[in-house]
């Protein structure tokens, strides 16, 4: 049984080493000849990514094993309705490709702090960067290196293997991850992590589907036609999209505050929005949201469906949030496990790579180059970044393992968290865009309120009162203040929008048709799966899926026309030509 042991531990450690040195490999090829010591070729990878490539790697940084063991562990525990964190991530992408995207290629910044500096004050920059580097070395780094580690102590059994506590499993794992980590991106930036992505976000979107298909053959006794049985009977109630008031998220919380956490998240939060500043053009970034939007829709099978699935199969685990490692080990084949490991170890990497790719970057331009050496050459920002981002790494990896024992689950706890600073940055964004003669005081007082406020409410007096509801109130309370101060003491002069030239900012000609079909489609899978849950929503599911299959076939003639249509000349240039 030792031997069979060490032979299965064996394929899946070859599979996992053989498909992590591919990516490895091919990630240095394309990197030899690019441009990784300047500025902009460290931080935004020169302004050069594709649609395809932005896609890639903002779902791979998206779905990190904060991701997949969180999110999992609260579908484990109460149903699909928890998709609402993933699939309500469109309308929020939807805001990215029309309202932020534009107006941050237009400024030409590398950072959201630059456009809120450019927008309000130094002062106010400052504060936000600060905000951002404290989350990011004490809450978006940690649990990424936790949930990862969490997940590879239990796939590859480091515990019982070394004979060791899951305490220490967990740093040694952290330490092991941080370091391949630090070694993406501290050396190669932001095209490392790019190009990875790509690669690992194909095994990702493979990787993550199976885990559920072969879930629900192990519910059907090895069929995969009576596990869909299985689960659309029994716990029906599991299926149901649509949450309760009891539910983790609250169809009324999901349709306020969940959408101004995800408005931050994809819009302003500095580790996903810099894979759009560097796009090519506004066109191509504004696809890369889109398509981001569009692959969101299978967010609730590869993340929230194998919780139900976990739910069915075993009843008993420990802690909730084993949920997904549980049920890769119960049901994966070992050389897919060994496999589906280095597609979560390239997960977990984008995900730590870019945020700490963007602490660096957040750090060298914004504290570094305004409050110690102003005139720090190009080349002296990225080894102060570099450096900035080693110290972060260690940090981070210091203190990962400690997150276990926060009181509630990991995905709960992390959104809580985040919630402090989260939500008053949306604000004075949304606010600096569409209220020119708004002042920097009202940034300031509204950042301070929002923090104060919701830290009072959430942490000290508790109410009874869910957390989503909670920053809908301080978002509110927020925007009224900051429209009082914009009354009472306005700008000088109010501000405008001026065009650094940055990047070719033609607008996909199509922008507007594609969200609609986003939004028809994120209706469509609602509506599809409160049906399973027992909502009657028939007639909305088909209205939704239709409209979304006309938006579907536009794009693809609109496409096709465009490739093979001739040019058109003018009366005026052919005479011109004879």
């Amino acid at each position: 049984m030792k031997n069979k042991g060490y032979e299965m531990n064996t394929l899946q450690i070859l599979s996992f080493v053989g498909f992590t040195l591919l990516v490895a490999v091919i990630t240095w090829w394309k990197l030899r000849k690019a441009d990784t010591g300047s500025q902009q070729g460290y931080f935004l990878a020169g302004r050069s990514l594709k649609a395809p490539v932005i896609a890639a790697s903002l779902m791979l940084t998206n779905l990190s094993t904060e991701q997949l063991v969180g999110l999992t562990g609260q579908a484990y525990r109460s149903g699909m309705s928890v998709m609402a964190w993933e699939v309500i991530s469109a309308i929020p992408l939807i805001f990215l490709a029309l309202i932020f995207l534009p107006r941050y290629l237009q400024r030409g910044i590398a950072t959201i702090p630059d456009f809120i500096e450019e927008r309000y004050d130094k002062t106010t920059r400052i504060i936000i960067d600060c905000c951002f580097l404290i989350a990011t070395g004490i809450c978006f780094l940690p649990i990424i290196l936790y949930s990862g580690a969490l997940a590879f102590n239990s796939m590859f059994h480091v515990t019982e293997t070394f004979g060791i506590s899951q305490h220490t499993a967990i740093w040694l794992m952290a330490v092991v991850l941080g370091i391949s980590g630090i070694l993406y991106a501290v050396v190669g930036g932001m095209r490392a992590i790019a190009i990875a992505d790509v690669i690992n976000g194909i095994g990702l979107v493979i990787g993550g589907l199976m885990v559920p298909l072969f879930g629900l053959m192990a519910m059907g006794k090895g069929s995969l036609s009576e596990g869909i049985t299985r689960l659309t009977q029994d716990h029906s109630q599991m299926l149901n999209s649509i949450g309760g008031s009891n539910d983790p998220v609250p169809i009324g919380a999901a349709l306020t505050g969940l959408i101004l956490v995800n408005t931050f998240y994809w819009c302003t939060n500095q580790g996903i929005v810099q894979r759009t500043l560097a796009s090519k053009s506004l066109s191509e970034g504004q696809k890369g949201a889109l398509l981001t939007a569009v692959l969101k829709m299978l967010d609730p099978l590869i993340l929230v469906l194998p919780g139900v699935i976990a739910f069915h199969l075993f009843q008993d685990l420990p802690k909730a949030d084993m949920a997904y490692p549980a049920l890769v080990n119960k049901v994966m084949p070992l050389p897919l496990i060994g496999f589906f490991s280095a597609v979560l170890f390239g997960a977990i990497i984008s995900a730590f790579c870019g945020f700490l790719n963007s602490a660096s970057t957040l750090f060298s331009l914004g504290i570094y180059r305004r409050l110690i050496n102003e005139q720090a050459s190009p080349d002296k920002l990225v080894t102060v970044g570099r450096r900035f981002g080693f110290i972060v790494a260690v940090i981070s990896v210091l203190v990962a393992p400690w997150i276990a024992y926060a009181p509630q689950g990991l995905y709960s706890w992390m959104k809580q968290l985040n919630g402090i600073y989260n939500v008053p940055l949306v604000t004075i964004v949304i606010m600096g865009f569409f209220f020119p003669r708004i002042p920097a005081l009202a940034a300031k007082v509204a950042m301070g309120l929002g923090i104060v406020s919701y830290i009072t409410i959430n942490y000290l007096v508790k109410f009874d009162f869910h957390f989503l509801y909670v920053l809908a109130c301080t978002f509110c309370i927020n925007v009224v203040v900051m429209l009082l101060i914009g009354v009472i003491k306005p700008r000088a002069t109010p501000f405008k929008f001026h065009d650094a030239f940055a990047v070719d900012m033609k607008p996909w000609k199509n922008v507007k048709i594609a969200a609609v079909g986003v939004l028809f489609a994120m209706i469509g899978v609602y509506s599809g799966l409160a049906q399973f849950g027992g909502y009657q929503t028939r007639w909305l599911t088909i209205l939704s899926y239709a409209i979304t299959a006309a938006v579907v076939v536009y794009l693809i003639y609109s496409s096709w026309q465009t490739r093979h249509s001739a040019p058109v000349v003018y009366v005026s240039d052919a005479k011109d030509k004879a």
